[in-house]
């Protein structure tokens, strides 16, 4: 097995090759990129299904189609996003060619995480390879039937000039962030980033981190009490709430939450049957490690479990779990719970629940369910997150449209669609000059006078630049 070192110089030579500036090229390694995962999808349902006991419905949905649709979206878009970007002008540039030029960083490092441990490893890469760059791709050890398939396909697809995937736990990782790379792309917990970010400041590395937080949902005004059920509970316990946009806590008036509890309890009935534990649709906690830190949760909690509770340690299985009388100060919102265990808090007023999530680090997205647009957009205006959704969960990150990115502690940047290439890709500000118009730049050189200022003031200005419009 080759070194980091090893690696990393077979990556730089074949970028400083230029072979991955090509369009075809791009082309070809996102197409082929597109293969791996439609041939081998049976596969990559096994695995997952081996990491966290993901349904097959969910690990078609949220891994396969997600990334499917992803890289669709870039093959067919891609010759567009390279072209370059013309900016206005102003007299003193009339002649010039003025654009900005979409150029890949170089080599550049994604480590995955364990929840959805494809989609977002893939994803990013997708991003790279429309860009450009030659990869270095981490997937999560956690997930290791996911690590291994990844590690097994990649280099069966995609240039192993361009493209390798270095295999590992902590030690390994913290050994690979050494190396110096053009930029890191890291998607995981708050604490690990802060590693990410001290081992990239080094060599003064761009990063750009997808983390999470605790996404609120707020529930006020008049509302469908069943369709809200429904759209939280998938929302919620979709990949057993391991997921970094799952609803971390609820929000909402002691009125509504007594409505909304019975109906939460039809619908998990409904959804996963009397006995949650024998569906075949309820994932499960990814590793022992984190399964005890969701029970101690549940043992500090002051809260009152109204729905579920029950788990097996064994079965790694913690049924979906409805907590009320749950405060601000309360352990379950001290962190990120990231597992199928829902507190409710209980505010009489939109205003009071708005300035409780402020009071919070940003998140990376924020629901707000409501039959009452004043609600939404009172709601939308006075917070910020790094995605935002109304009447429905998780499902805006699904668009490659839309950037999907945190803000603040919840990360820094963003990807999916075109989103993505901008991140990997630095946008060179380009000017092609001539030799005409010497005479208008002999204005700027001395001896200066007041004449030649006020003249060469107007000529860059931007009432110039409109007297050519």
């Amino acid at each position: 097995m080759d070194s980091h070192s090893q690696v990393l110089e077979r990556l730089r030579t074949a970028f400083r090759s230029g072979i991955t500036l090509p369009l075809e090229f791009r082309r070809t390694q996102l197409t082929k990129l597109l293969a791996l995962v439609e041939d081998n999808e049976e596969q990559i349902v096994k695995a997952l299904h081996q990491d966290l006991a993901k349904p097959k419905f969910e690990s078609i949905l949220s891994e396969v189609e997600i990334v499917t649709n992803e890289l669709h979206h870039a093959i067919s878009n891609v010759a567009t996003w390279i072209q370059p970007e013309y900016v206005s002008k102003n007299l003193a540039t009339k002649l010039d060619d003025c654009f900005v030029r979409r150029e890949p960083l170089g080599v550049v490092l994604i480590i995955g995480p364990w929840n959805y441990p494809l989609q977002l490893l893939i994803l990013p890469l997708v991003g790279a390879i429309a860009a450009g760059n030659c990869a270095v791709i981490k997937p999560s050890e956690i997930s290791s039937a996911t690590d291994c398939l990844v590690a097994e396909l990649i280099p069966k697809y995609l240039s192993q000039d361009c493209y390798a995937v270095v295999r590992g736990g902590a030690e390994e990782t913290k050994a690979l962030l050494q190396n110096r790379f053009d930029h890191i792309f890291y998607t995981g917990s708050q604490a690990v980033a802060r590693s990410v970010v001290q081992a990239a400041s080094v060599h003064l590395t761009p990063v750009t981190l997808e983390l999470g937080g605790k996404c609120p949902c707020l529930i006020y005004g008049q509302i469908n009490i069943q369709a809200v059920a429904h759209r939280v509970v998938w929302a919620k316990y979709f990949n057993a709430g391991q997921s970094c946009v799952a609803p971390d806590y609820v929000l909402c008036t002691k009125a509504t939450r007594d409505a909304l509890v019975p109906a939460l309890t039809t619908v998990l009935e409904e959804f996963y049957g009397k006995e949650p534990q024998k569906s075949p649709d309820l994932s499960r906690i990814v590793s022992a490690r984190h399964f005890t830190r969701l029970m101690k949760l549940l043992e500090k909690t002051k809260g009152k479990v109204v729905i579920g509770g029950q788990s097996d340690e064994k079965d790694k299985y913690i049924a979906p779990t409805v907590l009320v009388d749950v405060e601000e100060d309360d352990a379950l919102m001290g962190e990120e719970i990231f597992g199928p265990i829902l507190p409710i808090l209980t505010v009489e007023e939109l205003e009071k629940s708005i300035e409780l999530v402020n009071r919070k680090e940003k998140p990376l997205a924020l629901y707000v369910f409501s039959n009452e647009s004043s609600v939404v957009k009172t709601t939308m205006e006075k917070t910020s997150s790094g995605g935002f959704c109304s009447n429905d969960g998780i499902i805006h990150m699904a668009l490659p449209g839309l950037p999907f990115g945190g803000v603040g502690a919840s990360g820094w940047g963003s990807y999916h669609g075109r989103w993505g290439f901008e991140t990997f890709s630095h946008r060179r500000a380009c000017m092609l000059r001539g030799w005409a118009l010497e005479r208008l730049n002999g204005l700027r050189y001395p001896p200066y006078s007041e004449d030649k200022l006020k003249w060469l003031r107007w000529t860059t200005s931007a009432r110039s630049n409109c007297s050519l419009m």
